[in-house]
């Protein structure tokens, strides 16, 4: 199971193997703090929280920020770009060292996939997932499952087409686990150089034209930074193939919504046009990261 108990803590490290019971758990308890009039409260005062970022993600780490400010906690910022680590420092020593001088929770991002599950199993403190990895994006899958529970009432019996870069994407995975956990049908749509064909059996590729008769058409980011080997030609390219463009949205249900994780390649994965449309559940899952982080940060503090 990916989320860890133990005496000591409380890690939160994916979806995979999650019971639909706490995940729901999850997301109720964001309602209450979405709902809650006290713009801060002062549960954890006194609490010491660790954004520890040893991978760039500005919108991830401000979301967790003002989560970990709400709840009271006071909130230690790491950035590798700052750090020993650049030179030569493991990210083990980073963690172990910062866990020594007494914080409480680390929230941490890592490019290399597998090192977080190796944390873990070493270090006491409770470690919250940012995204590791090709590996798993957990709190993003929660916000977008907290934007479709409030756009349709529940998750169960929903399709959701999720298209873009299957194989390099942590948020379609972590989405995929979640969702089947909660009674969704999951499928894919990717090129050929983008599908993961390990995750075939869990969710089928299908055509463009197919994922379009979805109840959520959820566009992937496009990290055109690891097609450098030509994976795709160009972004031109990728917009006329898998792109969602003002025509093909106009296929989609009257009761559909788009959703993306953000930041948008405008024009590249979806239309410039789209991304506030109304259809377009964008900004709506930016503002429920918060609660969600909330939460979850709550449930490692707790």
């Amino acid at each position: 199971m990916s989320i860890v108990s133990t005496q000591a803590a409380r890690h939160f490290l994916g979806l995979k193997g999650v019971s639909a019971g706490e995940i729901t758990s999850i997301l109720d308890r964001a309602v209450y703090w979405e709902q809650s009039p006290t713009k801060v409260s002062n549960q954890f005062q006194g609490k010491f929280v660790s954004n520890l970022f040893f991978e760039n993600s500005t919108r991830t780490r401000f979301s967790f920020e003002l989560a970990q400010k709400r709840l009271g906690a006071d909130v230690l910022n790491f950035s590798a770009a700052e750090s020993s680590v650049q030179k030569g420092e493991s990210i083990y020593d980073t963690v172990r060292t910062l866990e020594s001088m007494g914080i409480d929770a680390g929230v941490i991002r890592l490019k290399p996939n597998g090192v977080l599950q190796e944390l873990a199993e070493k270090i006491k403190i409770p470690l919250i997932n940012a995204g590791d990895g090709n590996n798993e994006h957990p709190t993003q899958a929660l916000l977008d499952f907290y934007t479709m529970r409030k756009q349709f009432g529940a998750i169960k019996g929903l399709t959701v087409s999720i298209i873009g870069d299957i194989l390099h994407s942590r948020v379609a995975r972590s989405n995929l686990w979640g969702l089947i956990a909660l009674g969704a049908k999951v499928q894919f749509c990717a090129p050929p150089s983008m599908q993961a064909p390990e995750l075939a059996e869990f969710a089928p590729y299908i055509s463009f034209e197919e994922a379009l008769k979805a109840d959520v058409v959820m566009m992937l980011r496009v990290q055109l930074e690891r097609h450098d080997k030509g994976i795709i030609r160009s972004a031109e390219e990728y917009r006329e193939q898998y792109g969602l463009t003002v025509e093909r949205a106009s296929r989609m249900a009257p009761h559909a919504i788009i959703m993306h994780p953000a930041p948008v390649n405008r024009n590249v994965e979806l239309d410039d046009e789209l991304v506030e449309h109304e259809k377009s559940k964008i900004f709506t899952q930016i503002a429920h990261g918060v609660p969600i982080r909330m939460a979850v940060i709550e449930r490692a503090l707790s």
